[in-house]
């Protein structure tokens, strides 16, 4: 993939599911002030951005974070828990937005969802099969649709003639709201990191990756706001907060009961994207890790016609599918964003450990904005990492622990499987 195919699918990896489902639940938390929550999303994502940028720079390899983590730290094991996190993240969202697929296409076939979201899950992970050109070109189209769906609400939210103003400032549990908004809608902004997992399958990945990487921050964050503004001018926020369609009602309201369909039909695009390319770069990861030896060595093999991982491809199909069963989105996109934030603060304070442990190391990119060797905004993303973490409810946290718990588990174990068959 050359910049623009990359850009395109960073862009179409955040501008997923998150937005079309969570807005309206932010915006009952936040009220008209939830554009405050994307502007922060924005800030925090493009700090972790510029982290991903310069380490994918220096180690263009799949299994990114792992690699990232492995060689800042020489510890193989805070290496493992960290890549351990992503893959299994990237299962649960997959799976997670298979079942939103399953309940949107439920208002134009008859079908029940967990039929609908297993069937979505085992027609992409063939095109993942097939290859990334195929995969590549796919996500290019639909990125190209559900850009066009929010700019739609974008244009519909700013011509529409609304008799009372929008007071932009107002949250009805103040600053508080906002924070825990931003918190929730930050599984909106998750994914641009996915693309670090693919920089085998890139062309000149030093220097496309960083422009990538940071381009697919940009040009989303900017949508994601825009949206926010445009849609609270046609809905207040509590009708969107108890909307399970927010954005069809929006241009339900702006053009009419036709426009419900359209945006729900761009949705499922959007929801397709999405479980497409987090099937992609699952299943990099999966190959990265077995081939740094700390996975099955047959999650390596590569299929001889088609060049993929078809092994892992497989694994991710089938814990997919067996994920399936969760069901409520708002508890995973929280589960999914701990995570996620755990794996932003390790890499933000990779590039910290490593501007003194390996100084001279080339780098395509650097983080701008430094005192000496030290990166100033990999600081900042390390803290609000840190402070996120602390938001969440605590059975949120448990299921996240869990998760850390079950990989040191199945790590210990594989290691002492290959030491007794040396």
């Amino acid at each position: 993939m050359g910049l623009f195919h990359l850009t395109m699918y960073g862009v179409g990896l955040i501008l997923g599911a998150g937005i079309y489902v969570l807005i309206g639940e932010a915006a009952g938390i936040a009220g008209d002030s939830v554009w405050i929550a994307f502007v922060l999303g924005s800030v925090v994502a493009l700090f972790a951005g510029f982290s991903y940028a310069e380490l994918s720079s220096v180690f263009p390899k799949a299994a990114a974070e792992y690699v990232f983590i492995k060689n800042a730290f020489k510890n193989n094991f805070f290496a493992f828990v960290i890549g351990w996190l992503t893959a299994i993240t990237s299962i649960i969202t997959a799976a997670t937005v298979a079942i939103g697929f399953g309940g949107y296409f439920a208002e134009f076939v008859n079908i029940p969802i967990i039929i609908s979201a297993v069937g979505l899950l085992i027609v992409l992970s063939i095109v993942n099969f097939i290859g990334i050109r195929e995969s590549s070109w796919t996500n290019t189209i639909f990125t190209i649709i559900e850009v066009a769906g929010l700019i739609l609400i974008i244009i519909i939210g700013f011509t529409f003639s609304n008799p009372e103003p929008v007071n932009y400032t107002e949250s009805p549990t103040g600053l508080t709201g906002i924070v825990i908004a931003f918190v929730l809608i930050f599984f909106a902004f998750i994914g641009f990191e996915d693309m670090a997992n693919i920089a085998e399958e890139v062309k000149k990945p030093k220097k496309t990756l960083p422009r990538a990487i940071i381009l697919s921050v940009i040009i989303s964050g900017t949508i994601y706001v825009l949206v926010a503004l445009a849609v609270v001018r046609v809905v207040n926020w509590e009708e969107l907060a108890n909307s399970a369609a927010p954005m069809a009602l929006v241009a339900q309201r702006g053009l009419g009961a036709e426009a419900h369909i359209l945006l729900s039909s761009i949705a499922l695009f959007a929801i397709t994207n999405t479980v497409l390319i987090t099937l992609v770069a699952g299943s990099r990861i999966f190959y990265g890790m077995a081939r740094e030896k700390v996975f099955p060595g047959i999650l390596t093999k590569v299929h001889f016609k088609t060049k993929t991982p078809w092994i892992a491809i497989i694994v991710i199909m089938i814990t997919g599918i067996v994920f399936t069963f969760i069901g409520d989105i708002v508890v995973v996109a929280n589960i999914t964003v701990f995570a996620i934030v755990i794996t932003f603060a390790a890499v933000n304070l990779a590039v910290i450990v490593l501007r003194y442990t390996e100084p001279d190391i080339e780098r395509k990119f650097k983080v701008p904005i430094n005192i000496g060797k030290f990166p100033i905004l990999p600081l900042f993303g390390l803290g609000i990492s840190v402070y996120m973490a602390l938001q969440f409810e605590i059975e949120i946290v448990l299921v996240g622990l869990g998760i850390i718990v079950v990989g040191i588990i199945f790590y210990f174990s594989y290691n002492k499987q290959k030491m007794n068959t040396k």
